[in-house]
C-alpha cells in the first residue's frame, strides 16, 4: 500500500493532468441537494473553498443562491495551522494566504459556523475517507465543528478520477458525509 505523501504525489500530478471545468449542469444536483437540507432554516452558511492548483471549482454555485437565504463563507488560515470561515460574497477583494490561495480580508464582517462546508481533496475512497495536503487544516476545523454542530453536512467535491480504492488513515482525519465529482454523489 502507498503512503500518504506517495498518494498525494500521484494524485495532484493526475489532478494537474486530467483538470476539466466542470459546467454549471453538472452542478445541479449539489445545488439541489443543498437548497433541499437547508430550506427551511432562516439564514443557512456554507463554507465553500477558492479553487486553487487544479481544484475542482465550485464557485459557479455562487449565483445559484443569489435569492435564496443561503450565506457563503471562504477559510481564513490562523496561526498554528488553524483555520475559520469568513463571510464572503463574489465582490469582495481577497488577499493570497502563504499557501497561494485566496482567502478573506480580515474585516469587521462576521465569522459564522458553516451548516454545509464543501472540502477540496486530493484523493477519497469508498468509504468517504479524504485526502488533502498533509497540513491537517480541515481536519482539525472539522473535527472541532462536529462538537458545536452534530448536523453540520460536509461534502468532499473532486473529479472521478481522484478516487482511489482504500486510503491510509489515522485518527486524526475527518471522515465526509457525502463526496461529490461531476458524476453527482458517490454511493
Amino acid at each position: 500500500m502507498k503512503n500518504k505523501d506517495q498518494l498525494r504525489k500521484k494524485f495532484l500530478a493526475l489532478r494537474r493532468k486530467k483538470y476539466f471545468e466542470v459546467s454549471t449542469h453538472k452542478l445541479n444536483k449539489l445545488i439541489y441537494y443543498i437548497k433541499k437540507k437547508n430550506k427551511i432554516k432562516k439564514n443557512f452558511f456554507i463554507g465553500i473553498y477558492y479553487p486553487s492548483n487544479y481544484e475542482f471549482n465550485i464557485l459557479k454555485i455562487v449565483s445559484n443562491f443569489k435569492n435564496s437565504k443561503a450565506i457563503f463563507l471562504l477559510p481564513k488560515l490562523l496561526e498554528g495551522n488553524l483555520m475559520k470561515f469568513v463571510e464572503w460574497n463574489e465582490k469582495d477583494a481577497l488577499s493570497v494566504n502563504k499557501f497561494g490561495i485566496p482567502e478573506p480580508f480580515e474585516t469587521k464582517k462576521k465569522n459564522h459556523l458553516p451548516n454545509v462546508v464543501l472540502v477540496p481533496l486530493v484523493a477519497f475512497d469508498n468509504y468517504k475517507n479524504r485526502l488533502g495536503y498533509g497540513k491537517g487544516f480541515y481536519d482539525r476545523y472539522l473535527h472541532k465543528l462536529i462538537k458545536l454542530n452534530k448536523k453540520i453536512e460536509t461534502i468532499g467535491i473532486a473529479f472521478s478520477f481522484q478516487k482511489y480504492k482504500k486510503l491510509p488513515t489515522s485518527n486524526f482525519d475527518f471522515i465526509l458525509n457525502n463526496i461529490y465529482t461531476e458524476k453527482g454523489f458517490i454511493k
